[in-house]
C-alpha cells in the first residue's frame, strides 16, 4: 500500500469534512439570528399596533415558545371544586410564602396535593386565593383550588384534582409565539381601550358534566375588567369571554 498517498487522501477528506461542518454551523447560527431579529421586529410592531388602538399591554410578556401537545385528564370524584370543605384548624396564609417556608406550613397539612398547584393572582380576589393544578410547569386553568379566608384565616377550601390520562397521539409542536397570538387578538377581537392585565401559557379545556376533559395548550389573556380570552397555542383559534361559566 502507498501509505504516503493514503495519508494525503485522509488529510484532504478531513479538510472537506471540516469545511462542511463549518458551513452547517454558520448556516444554523444565521437562521437563529434571523429568528431573533424577526421576533424583535414583531414585538415592536405589536407595541405600535396596541398604541394605535389605545390598548395597554402588561409590563411583562412571556417569551417561552415550548413544544407541547394536547392532553386528556380525569377528575378525581373525591376532589371536585364545587364542594366546600372546612379545614380542621383555621390558619393564616400568605401567597408570598417561599417554597421553603411552605414546607412546614399548615396549608400542606390541610389541603391534599397542595404542592401540585400554582398560585394565580389574576383570578384571586379578596377572601379567595385561587390556584391551578400544574402539568409539567404549566397551569391547567380549569383545575382549581380555592382557599377561602374569613377574618384573616383560612377556614375552608374547594379543590378540583385531576390525573393526566394521556398526551394524545399527535407529536409535540412549537406553540405560537406570544407576539403573533396577541397581534391577532388585538387586530380582530379586543375593543379599543382594553387593558391587558396578564398573558400566560397553560392548558385550557371545556368543562362538561363528565369525568374526563380534553385540554389544549392555550394562551390566556386576562383583561383588567375580568374578561378572559383563550388563544389555542397550536392553531391560533380564539375563544372569547363567556359569562356564568362554572367549574367542576
Amino acid at each position: 500500500m502507498d501509505w504516503s498517498r493514503a495519508k494525503t487522501i485522509l488529510i484532504i477528506s478531513f479538510m472537506f469534512l471540516n469545511l462542511i461542518l463549518g458551513y452547517q454551523l454558520w448556516t444554523n447560527r444565521s437562521v437563529q439570528l434571523q429568528t431573533v431579529a424577526e421576533a424583535s421586529t414583531s414585538l415592536e410592531e405589536l407595541r405600535a399596533l396596541s398604541k394605535s388602538k389605545n390598548i395597554e399591554l402588561p409590563s411583562e410578556l412571556p417569551k417561552e415558545v415550548p413544544k407541547l401537545k394536547e392532553i386528556v385528564v380525569r377528575f378525581d370524584e373525591n376532589m371536585r371544586s364545587d364542594r366546600q370543605l372546612p379545614v380542621q384548624t383555621p390558619f393564616r396564609y400568605s401567597p408570598l410564602l417561599s417554597k421553603g417556608a411552605l414546607k412546614d406550613s399548615p396549608v400542606k397539612l390541610a389541603v391534599p396535593h397542595f404542592e401540585a398547584y400554582q398560585y394565580d393572582p389574576v383570578e384571586s380576589k379578596s377572601g379567595v386565593y385561587v390556584f391551578h393544578q400544574i402539568y409539567g410547569t404549566l397551569p391547567m386553568f380549569e383545575v382549581r383550588l380555592e382557599l377561602l379566608e374569613t377574618n384573616g384565616q383560612i377556614t375552608a377550601y374547594k379543590q378540583g384534582y385531576v390525573e393526566v390520562q394521556s398526551e394524545g397521539e399527535q407529536k409535540e409542536q412549537k406553540v405560537i409565539p406570544m407576539n403573533i397570538a396577541l397581534r391577532s387578538l388585538i387586530e380582530n377581537y379586543l375593543p379599543n381601550g382594553s387593558v391587558i392585565a396578564s398573558m400566560k401559557l397553560g392548558y385550557h379545556g371545556q368543562v362538561y358534566n363528565s369525568q374526563t376533559m380534553y385540554m389544549v395548550p392555550s394562551w390566556r389573556v386576562a383583561l383588567t375588567n375580568g374578561d378572559f380570552y383563550f388563544i389555542h397555542a397550536l392553531n391560533g383559534a380564539v375563544e372569547v369571554p363567556q359569562t356564568n361559566k362554572k367549574s367542576p
